[in-house]
């Protein structure tokens, strides 16, 4: 073996665990030295509400690839078969993530049949919708979305209000599925009041929002998310699984995740815990941070997934209580 193969293939397999050493730094170095507790091959899959449609219990963050460009096509590239690698079959990405659908697209056209890829647009209006729509299937270099959303939708006045309405952004969604260019309707949102507001107007396949210990344990807040979608039959997808608190100021950890607007988990034991609430819920998959290295880490903890304990839910508990979570009610 040539000196250059002999080091990509080192490389590669100290990013997927294949080499079981040690690593003397942070504990997520460890885990990712480290791999997988288990012996399993792949991630745990779950059924994608009633569609027969089995899925990733990890998705794959296409917001870590924000600031990407088309030089790192090739690391694009190896990050996406790593993640394949591990089982991961649902991809989440949208129009406003810089160039992340550029570089997704030819990375995934591989594997496109056998993926389950969603995206997502923030435009309100019809016009808009369909420019961004066509856009986006052009740079994932596909002519069709698994899933197609509404993204972040906040306000009631000028997000639902005007999606909802006459020469909104869902006239062009809900032809878009009917033309077969979308398979499934769904929305993301931070905002409890929008996103109860959004399935009183139209019965989606699934929603994407944040589920957290802190913001539920502490917050009082994305249990009624977690209702809501239960009694409409609204699959769900979690974001913040991975989420600590909102960054403290001047936390110098905050260098090291420059596009996370949040303080992640650092430490194994909380991030093994927090993970598992999440998936605990009834939910299809999570969406780590905007990090590959945190992208990592949640296959990994994904693969050894076993639902919490009491005594772990009174250990998040307590975390909680000394955190400022990174949504609460007001």
């Amino acid at each position: 073996m040539r000196r250059r193969e002999f080091l990509g293939t080192f490389g590669a397999a100290v990013a997927t665990g294949m080499i079981t050493r040690r690593a003397a730094s942070e504990p997520i170095d460890e885990a990712l030295a480290r791999g997988p507790k288990s012996n399993a091959p792949r991630l745990p899959m779950r059924e994608y509400g009633k569609t027969g449609i089995r899925l990733s219990i990890i998705g794959f963050p296409g917001f870590a690839l924000r600031d990407t460009t088309e030089k790192d096509q090739a690391r694009t590239n190896r990050l996406v078969a790593e993640t394949i690698e591990r089982g991961v079959n649902y991809f989440d990405v949208a129009a406003q993530y810089g160039n992340a659908e550029v570089v997704l697209g030819p990375a995934l056209q591989p594997y496109r049949k056998h993926i389950f890829l969603s995206s997502k647009t923030s435009k309100r209006t019809a016009e808009e919708a369909a420019k961004e729509l066509d856009r986006s299937l052009q740079r994932l270099k596909t002519d069709y979305l698994d899933l197609y959303n509404l993204h972040h939708i906040q306000h009631l006045d000028r997000d639902v209000d005007v999606a909802f309405g006459k020469g909104g952004a869902m006239e062009v969604l809900i032809q878009a599925k009917k033309e077969g260019r979308v398979r499934h309707l769904g929305f993301s949102a931070h905002s409890i009041e929008a996103a109860l507001a959004a399935m009183d107007r139209y019965d989606f396949d699934s929603a994407i929002f944040p589920i957290n210990f802190a913001c539920i344990m502490k917050g009082n807040w994305g249990r009624q998310i977690i209702e809501r979608c239960q009694a409409k039959g609204v699959a769900m997808f979690a974001l913040k699984a991975l989420a600590r608190q909102q960054w403290p100021k001047d936390d110098p950890k905050r260098s090291a995740y420059p596009i996370c607007w949040y303080q992640p988990l650092t430490d194994l034991d909380e991030a093994e815990m927090a993970l598992r609430f999440t998936l605990s819920q009834p939910i299809v998959a999570a969406l780590p941070p905007s990090s590959d290295r945190l992208h990592r880490l949640a296959m990994i903890l994904g693969m050894d997934f076993q639902p919490i304990t009491a005594e772990q839910e009174k250990k998040l508990a307590q975390l909680a209580e000394g955190l400022n979570p990174v949504f609460k009610q007001a």
